[in-house]
């Protein structure tokens, strides 16, 4: 997984409350378990004008031209701006594998639903909570025709916005996951030699287990 400690990126405002894991990757997409992928098909319903299925190639379909991530100014985009309550539905952690293989690297918004808050990290996603005023102002920024670039540094906890700085709280736990690269298997295996341990002394206790 890819650390993050100082993330500077376009801003990409995606005004729209009650963001689903359907919307974000529709389920007919969700046939494979790797991780990689799944960018060309992230909020697939608004971004196509045509209905997506597995194996179609992006390239020949019909961009819907007034969904953000079409407009010339957010395709390289790595922060999503969203509403409140963003990642509800169903627990699928295809929604950030999603997000993350588009490129997106931060998500900023007033609320989160739990599951997918805890994916995000898990998968190298840092999702901000911020307030409705920040969120405005963020919206009217990224809107603008100047558009938004941010500085999230994570070791400092801070939202920098040109000479502005706004501060933001992050579990200690997750935040040093997200700092080292840590997914739940490379936090195991940090512990690969005390694991090896347990197990010739187990083992010593226990031979019969191992026939």
């Amino acid at each position: 997984m890819l650390p993050i400690t100082k993330h500077h990126g376009i801003v990409i405002p995606l005004d729209r409350a009650n963001v689903d894991t359907d919307a974000i990757i529709p389920k007919q997409f969700l046939k494979s378990i790797k991780k990689s992928g799944f960018g060309p098909n992230l909020f697939d319903e608004w971004r196509y004008l045509d209905h997506g299925e597995p194996g179609i190639n992006p390239e020949n379909r019909e961009l819907n031209p007034d969904f953000i991530l079409n407009k010339q100014n957010y395709r390289e985009g790595t922060i999503l701006l969203a509403r409140e309550n963003f990642g509800c539905g169903s627990s699928r952690e295809h929604a950030p594998w999603a997000l993350l293989d588009f490129g997106i690297r931060i998500i900023l918004a007033p609320s989160f639903a739990d599951i997918f808050y805890g994916n995000c990290f898990k998968n190298g996603i840092l999702p901000i909570q911020i307030d409705d005023e920040l969120t405005d102002l963020f919206f009217k920024k990224a809107l603008s025709e100047m558009g938004l670039n941010l500085t999230i540094d994570l070791e400092k906890q801070l939202i920098i916005d040109d000479d502005d700085e706004y501060d933001f709280k992050v579990d200690e736990f997750k935040k040093n996951c997200l700092l080292k690269g840590l997914d739940d298997i490379g936090l195991t295996l940090e512990y690969g030699e005390d694991i090896k341990d347990f197990e010739k002394h187990y083992y010593s206790q226990y031979p019969w287990l191992t026939k």
